[in-house]
């Protein structure tokens, strides 16, 4: 499933990206160019707002919380989202391009020193230009949903 998710959902497209969901944050828009965006690219809409959506109502989840735990518990489970741990750390948190592995030689100027020391796989986004490894927060990520009991 992708999504597009509106101006105040920018924490929440992040964690979807963490999960392997291709997401796309719309900052600015209006209710047309969103429609279209979701049309087009076949995406479910994420918002807050409660504005008319018209015939993609059905595609529209509109969140009730302000918490950013209790929104990812809200899409997972009302939208019947399996986790995958295979696409998870998959995309980029930023432009939610796919990452590529590659070998750390390539982008050591990227990597602190001990990070590359320590660390053999990595992950590279060529849109923004963003390296991505195993670090610490990947438990972090896997605690957080185990905790909101969604895997």
């Amino acid at each position: 499933m992708k999504f597009i998710a509106t101006n105040e959902l920018g924490r929440l497209s992040r964690w979807l990206r963490i999960l392997g969901f291709d997401t796309v944050y719309q900052r600015k828009y209006n209710i047309g160019s969103l429609i279209i965006t979701a049309l087009r690219e076949d995406r479910f809409i994420l918002t807050r707002k409660k504005t008319k959506i018209g015939d993609l109502e059905k595609r529209t989840l509109i969140l009730k919380s302000e918490k950013l735990e209790e929104q990812i518990k809200e899409v997972i489970e009302k939208l019947n989202l399996k986790i995958d741990r295979d696409e998870m750390f998959t995309r980029c948190t930023i432009c939610n391009s796919k990452l590529i592995e590659v070998e750390k030689e390539k982008i050591s100027s990227l990597i602190p020193p001990y990070v590359y020391k320590t660390q053999e796989k990595f992950y590279f986004c060529n849109n923004c230009n963003k390296a991505y490894w195993q670090g610490s927060h990947w438990g972090n990520v896997s605690n957080a949903l185990k905790k909101l009991g969604v895997i």
